[in-house]
């Protein structure tokens, strides 16, 4: 008797997951949860980032500190590497799809409001968000595969002297002004972002909407502030 599997005999799980990657709905949900969580990481980046107005004694500090988590350090890494190509990806299939429906596009955009909302932010997601892969690479060749200084830190323990390769960076200008006209266009891709993802994602009552539209408005500004304040304040010669 032949112990071949037969094509439907396939686990069932497998192919619901295929299915549900495959199927549009099943995308943006997707592409809501690791959007969501790349944006916590950058919220928690920024607010890291800032530790540098404090001192460059507690910007080292800082990361000296991820640095001893270790294998647990390297695992968030992997995800977060995965939620990108997740993320992008799958928002590339989304709007390819979109094109695909409809190859002919508006010649003006009009925002319909509620519920649409349409904005800058919506109609430049692709845009914005292959810039920021872009920048991605760059930005980690240039600072955590970047030069290695060494320095004392408050602890008496030797580590690296990121704060010095971060200083050094922003007083160039071409640096400060590439960094923040990418940083612009975050504040552009979260705009939209947030709110849609969570609207994907079904955690949201019309009700809501407006509120949570205006919450991820409000953040998206203030993460794109935060991350541009320092770069600035380091070209202005506030920090150095």
């Amino acid at each position: 008797m032949s112990n071949a599997i037969a094509p439907n005999d396939k686990p069932q799980g497998a192919n619901r997951l295929v299915r549900v990657f495959q199927s549009p709905i099943g995308k943006k949900l997707i592409t809501g949860v690791t959007g969501l969580g790349l944006a916590v990481f950058v919220l928690v980046h920024m607010l890291g980032n800032l530790l540098l107005l404090a001192s460059p004694d507690a910007y080292n500090a800082y990361a000296y500190h991820l640095e001893q988590w270790g294998p647990f350090l390297y695992s968030i890494e992997l995800i977060l590497l995965a939620f990108v190509i997740f993320h992008a990806l799958l928002g590339i299939q989304i709007y390819w799809g979109k094109l695909k429906a409809r190859p002919t596009g508006y010649q003006t955009y009009v925002s319909a409001g509620s519920p649409s909302l349409q904005s800058l932010s919506s109609r430049t997601m692709i845009l914005t968000g292959l810039g920021l892969g872009v920048f991605l690479v760059f930005h980690l060749m240039a600072f955590k595969f970047g030069p290695y200084y060494s320095t004392v830190l408050a602890n008496g323990v030797v580590g690296r002297d990121l704060a010095r390769l971060v200083i050094e960076k922003f007083q160039t200008p071409q640096y400060t002004f590439g960094y923040s006209a990418v940083m612009i266009g975050l504040g552009l891709h979260l705009r939209h972002g947030l709110w849609s993802a969570l609207q994907s994602l079904g955690a949201m009552s019309a009700a809501a909407k407006p509120f949570v539209y205006g919450l991820g408005t409000g953040l998206a500004i203030a993460i794109a502030i935060g991350f541009i304040g320092l770069p600035w304040a380091i070209f202005s010669g506030w920090v150095g």
